[in-house]
């Protein structure tokens, strides 16, 4: 098992979530298609992908595509096309079919790499004919002779960002409209679609006013390791990389992160490893300690953290709430709750500067409830990551609590 921050994990190095992928798995044999949620961080596309390799050992087609850099929908169908193309019959079909699209057919399919023909797919789209494009490829993979799933990845990350071209709220509509028809007009013959993505769906079309633009998806909520787990993995990174680990240290690794988000453990048994390349002959529960404090909270593990706060301003798409948000996360950070009171003085606040004060304030506390930064501790909010609020006590580590005061400098 090799020590992994950052791409996907799959085959040997995927760890755990036997049960997770035992539950996904009967749901797609179901043919239900599913929204994968969860916290950032937690594995979602490993798991995704874990989950496709073991279907296509069953005889399954896997098709997996990332949306987070487009722009358009013609680019996700293309990107789709892309996918299909490993699968002879159904892409084989799909270029006979261009002839119609673009006045001339494709040359032999297995004679032109993946990339290339999805370029040539995207030479017949546009605004109009990626719905009929895109149709074809479904009803195409429907007709295959074997069960398919299809992954689109950063889905929501995609739809945030036809949001912002002048006509964005119709196009998302129209997307999320054609997307459940078309797999209805497939019916149980129809591939199965999982959509996910680091920010979350849900609130997304919940402010939008189009919940039920996604209500054929059962939701899947991916959670954190417990203990138990978060020490077996350290275990066996250990084990599998010749380090000596003092007895506790697993134990005091999951202690200081508070919370067993699989990207997290991995990232600080890394920072670990280093130190012990570094000359450390045995890793002790000091060191544990001394790499959360000068590591996990240095500059080291400022790139993990610029995550969050990039995917939160992604979630909430709108500047003066991401400021609503940090003052949020900087209060609970320095005060450990973010109460009702305190909620009341931020609307207060915002209040001056807006007319809707306390619809944004809702929207806010749900996506960093729905996203994983908080928890509700029963009417009030905390974080339950460790990890994440030391980062915000760090960046905002001059704050002051909020008594109508604007978002203080970061330090």
């Amino acid at each position: 098992m090799r020590s992994s921050v950052g791409p996907p994990v799959v085959g040997e190095d995927f760890f755990d979530r036997e049960t997770e992928l035992r539950q996904l798995a009967a749901r797609i044999r179901d043919g239900n298609h599913v929204l994968l949620t969860g916290q950032r961080r937690m594995g979602k596309t490993s798991i995704a992908k874990e989950l496709g390799a073991r279907l296509e050992q069953k005889g399954w087609v896997f098709l997996y595509i990332d949306v987070e850099g487009e722009t358009s929908e013609e680019a996700m169908i293309a990107n789709l096309a892309e996918a299909v193309h490993p699968v002879r019959a159904v892409s084989s079909r799909l270029a006979r079919s261009m002839k119609e699209w673009v006045g001339k057919e494709f040359e032999r399919v297995e004679e032109i790499s993946a990339f290339e023909f999805g370029v040539k797919v995207r030479s017949g789209l546009n605004q109009v004919t990626w719905r009929h494009r895109g149709r074809d490829i479904i009803r195409y993979l429907a007709d295959h002779n074997a069960s398919v799933l299809v992954v689109i990845d950063e889905f929501p990350i995609f739809l945030t960002r036809l949001l912002k071209l002048p006509d964005g709220r119709d196009r998302v509509e129209g997307l999320l409209s054609w997307i459940r028809a078309v797999l209805q007009e497939s019916g149980r013959r129809s591939p199965v679609v999982m959509l996910s993505g680091s920010i979350g769906l849900v609130p997304l079309v919940g402010r939008l006013g189009l919940p039920d633009r996604i209500n054929y998806l059962d939701e899947f909520r991916l959670g954190p390791w417990d203990r138990k787990t978060c020490v077996q993995c350290i275990e066996r990174l250990a084990a599998a990389n010749d380090l000596d680990l003092a007895d506790g240290v697993a134990d005091a690794v999951y202690d200081q992160l508070g919370l067993g988000v699989p990207h997290h453990v991995q990232s600080f048994f890394g920072k670990l490893r280093d130190l012990a390349l570094a000359g450390s002959e045995r890793i002790t529960i000091t060191d544990v300690a001394d790499v959360y404090r000068t590591k996990m909270l240095g500059p080291a593990g400022e790139v993990d953290f610029l995550y969050y706060e990039k995917r939160l301003h992604d979630a909430l798409a709108d500047d003066r709430n991401f400021e609503i948000a940090m003052t949020v996360l900087a209060e609970v950070a320095t005060h450990d709750l973010f109460t009702p009171q305190t909620r009341s003085t931020l609307e207060l606040h915002f209040g001056q500067v807006v007319t809707d004060a306390r619809r944004r304030v809702d929207l806010v506390l749900d996506i960093l409830v729905h996203d994983g930064y908080l928890e509700r501790d029963g009417l009030n909010l905390a974080f339950r990551s460790n990890w994440l609020k030391d980062w915000w006590s760090v960046r905002f580590g001059n704050y002051e609590p909020s008594h109508g005061a604007p978002l203080p400098e970061p330090r």
